[in-house]
């Protein structure tokens, strides 16, 4: 566009001996004047080739003046950059719409429309939560349930970011409107602690307008995990304790003190013979570098 915006220019200018204005420059084409951030400003910029008096100002779809920037000044040879807010003249932030750069050549004569659209956009996207799977993860890398993944529809091209207890953890990389957003469980590469974190989402389109965040109810991380602190078991008999984890199998040790009673790996269901001796005995069970014990109480038969 900015090079189609500089051909006109120098077709125009061929009226006014030379091209008198070139290498026309606006980065970005869709703003918001009232999003509350870097994107509530348009950046015009263009190039000078002899010195004029210039009345630079923006127009709205049917050619009427909304804005003048600068009204009937000197500039010399060079690039010259001007910015716009949205605003009009009287500080009213102008009806969403496009809008286009008007120049007026003071000492030629001649007055040029940039056909370089600038679009107002004040309109904040909706987003809608779709799905949230799975509800528990565990971020420990071993390719079992690492990540939480949810799913999005927004009215329009924006990106979608998920919020955890409050804060950003993800930015979708496109703009698309039905999508799927990621989080590992991690921040700075570190997997959280075991505990409920609450999930919510927002969009931000292309102009800058955030959506009001949703919530995405919440999501479990756990790594592996005994039903229960304390099992009780008569001496001798058979004890059938499920442990929560998403690894295939677990280690597990059951001590008396510090003597090692039985080690050994298992299913997620462990099935292990009481010791014949009463007493109290610790039972550890760890997957993928992370455990957790509970307390088997052995009664007299």
């Amino acid at each position: 566009m900015a090079g189609s915006a500089a051909a006109f220019a120098i077709s125009e200018g061929l009226k006014v001996q030379k091209a008198a204005i070139t290498a026309v420059q606006i980065p970005r084409r869709v703003f918001s004047p009232v999003c509350d951030c870097p994107s509530d400003r348009v950046a015009i910029a263009f190039r000078l080739t002899r010195t004029d008096r210039l009345t630079v100002g923006i127009v709205d779809a049917h050619g009427q003046i909304v804005r003048t920037l600068v009204g009937n000044k000197l500039f010399g040879r060079g690039k010259h950059h001007f910015t716009w807010n949205g605003l009009t003249g009287v500080g009213a932030v102008v009806p969403d719409g496009i809008y286009e750069p008007r120049i007026r050549l003071h000492r030629a004569g001649k007055t040029l429309v940039l056909p370089v659209p600038i679009t107002v956009d004040t309109t904040p996207p909706r987003i809608a939560v779709l799905s949230v799977h799975p509800r528990t993860i565990s971020p420990d890398g071993d390719g079992y349930s690492d990540v939480v993944r949810v799913h999005y529809r927004i009215d329009e091209r924006a990106h979608a970011l998920l919020f955890v207890n409050g804060v950003q953890r993800a930015l979708s990389k496109f703009q698309h409107q039905n999508d799927t957003i990621q989080w590992y469980g991690r921040v700075n590469g570190r997997p959280l602690p075991t505990g409920s974190y609450r999930l919510s989402v927002a969009a931000v389109d292309t102009a800058g307008n955030p959506s009001r965040v949703v919530p995405a109810g919440s999501v479990r991380i756990r790594f592996v995990e005994l039903p229960a602190r304390a099992f009780r078991a008569r001496a001798g008999s058979k004890v059938v304790i499920p442990v929560s984890t998403d690894a295939p199998k677990v280690h597990f040790t059951l001590k008396h003190g510090s003597s090692t009673i039985v080690a050994g790996s298992s299913p997620r269901r462990l099935v292990l013979r009481a010791p014949a001796k009463a007493g109290r005995y610790t039972l550890v069970v760890g997957a993928a570098g992370h455990s957790d014990r509970g307390l088997v109480v052995v009664t007299k038969r």
